[in-house]
């Protein structure tokens, strides 16, 4: 069997995650779960896209991902199914899957939900019952018919060296969209942050930039929140210039 791993936007403090796993349980008693995360901030599909984008090539091939940031719950959006680098992704034709790389891509129209779903909730009436049925042995072919039209994903492109901020992480870093290096300048808001190869590279409350582990450029403050104290936040615009 499959294992499957869970990327959403429900938190831990509601009974979300918990009704999913347990339809998992129900279906495919003995399959391995993991949770990727479930701190995605409410119904933000392009964050949601870049953290499933950074974590999906660290589970083994064959792994079922249920992606649920779904906005569009209850409309007329499709459910996808998508096979990708020896791997199945189950979530909304949204862009949530839009970076995952040459995609085959099937709508859900085979019969494996809750027979009468919530229309809020399709987390649990209808991504986790066909990711169960995929990891204890469903075939992909079955799903539904192939898709050719799904919803991609628009990240925006830095050009000369001038970008923008993409998401602020746990610890108050900005992760850009200019792509990793080890050396340079970055500014941000009037902010010089020296290129350096390692948060201890810089003195305390310095503002710095690395090379995080989504091979793009961080902008952090050395023990402390970089948002916060230098009022950053998506779409903050950003450069790099070489030493």
């Amino acid at each position: 069997m499959a294992p499957i791993a869970l990327l959403t936007d429900f938190g831990l403090l509601d009974p979300y995650v918990g009704a999913m796993k347990g339809v998992i349980a129900g279906l495919a008693p003995g399959v391995p779960v993991f949770d990727v995360t479930h701190g995605v901030p409410p119904q933000d599909v392009r964050v949601g896209a870049l953290f499933l984008d950074a974590a999906w090539p660290h589970f083994p091939e064959g792994t079922v991902f249920v992606c649920v940031v779904d906005p569009g719950v209850g409309t007329r959006r499709r459910p996808l199914v998508v096979r990708a680098a020896n791997r199945l992704f189950v979530g909304p034709d949204n862009g949530l899957l839009g970076l995952l790389p040459d995609p085959e891509v099937r709508a859900i129209t085979a019969p494996w939900g809750n027979p009468s779903p919530s229309r809020t909730f399709h987390g649990r009436d209808l991504f986790a019952p066909v990711a169960a049925r995929l990891a204890a042995g469903a075939a992909f072919e079955d799903v539904g018919p192939l898709v050719v039209d799904a919803a991609g994903l628009h990240l925006p492109v830095p050009e000369d060296g001038t970008g923008e901020v993409l998401y602020i992480d746990h610890y108050g870093n900005a992760v850009t969209n200019l792509p990793g290096t080890d050396n340079g300048v970055v500014h941000v808001r009037g902010v010089r942050a020296p290129v350096v190869h390692a948060y201890a590279g810089a003195a305390q409350g310095a503002a710095v930039a690395l090379t995080g582990s989504t091979g793009r450029l961080e902008i952090a403050v050395r023990d402390g929140h970089a948002a916060r104290e230098l009022g950053l936040a998506p779409g903050t615009p950003v450069s790099w210039e070489p030493a």
